[in-house]
């Protein structure tokens, strides 16, 4: 495989790293990094500001058609607009994290995403739920995150200023949610991110990469 076309997935539950591990092997390997969740978030952000159920899929369409919505990546660096107008940093709030998995569940949303995705020109290190199962299932890397609850709920709270127990409690319920789009590839090789920091982490990935480019 050659890195000008060189596709690496990162799967696994919220809040196991997968965007500051994916953001720096992305960085070393001076390839773009894209994440899958801002498009699902962007939805939620439309459904939230029209007063449209996070349940109503048809509604939710109807607002990613009304709008257009553009997605740069530069780097690591990922922009999401709405028409014209840069929404990438609303899109990490209690919110929308409450409300994201059942956007997400809808079938017209995820083909969406996916055809969005799919559309994208390669080299690039994506991550999201089902990156290599279903939206890029012949990617020629997949990885899949890892970690406790305890581990995911200390990262949440150290990301932004909440409550440890109400950030447990929130990520447990979109566990749940999230259980039915949550799909690991047969052959990603899984991570348990526990105990390891960032830079262990995606040294890990980083070895790997190297081992399968060397075969």
């Amino acid at each position: 495989m050659g890195e000008s076309t060189i596709i690496i997935t990162l799967d696994g539950p919220a809040a196991t790293g997968k965007s500051s591990v994916g953001v720096e092997v992305a960085r070393q390997l001076d390839i773009p990094f894209i994440s899958s969740g801002l498009f699902y978030r962007t939805a939620t952000l439309l459904a939230l500001r029209q007063d449209v159920s996070p349940d109503n899929q048809e509604g939710i369409i109807t607002l990613l058609e009304q709008h257009k919505i553009l997605f740069q990546s530069s780097g690591t660096i990922n922009r999401i607009l709405v028409d014209g107008v840069e929404v990438s940093q609303k899109l990490h709030t209690d919110q929308i994290d409450e409300n994201v998995s059942a956007v997400s569940s809808h079938p017209g949303v995820r083909s969406w995403v996916q055809s969005r995705l799919q559309g994208l020109e390669p080299p690039f290190v994506v991550e999201g739920r089902d990156m290599g199962s279903i939206v890029f299932p012949n990617a020629d890397i997949k990885f899949y995150l890892t970690a406790s609850s305890e581990a995911r709920a200390s990262r949440r709270v150290s990301e932004r200023s909440s409550d440890l127990n109400l950030v447990g409690d929130a990520l447990a319920r979109r566990d749940l949610l999230d259980a039915r789009q949550l799909k690991p590839a047969g052959d990603a090789l899984h991570i348990d991110t526990d105990g390891l920091s960032l830079v262990e982490v995606t040294q890990m990935l980083l070895v790997h990469v190297a081992a399968v480019n060397k075969a």
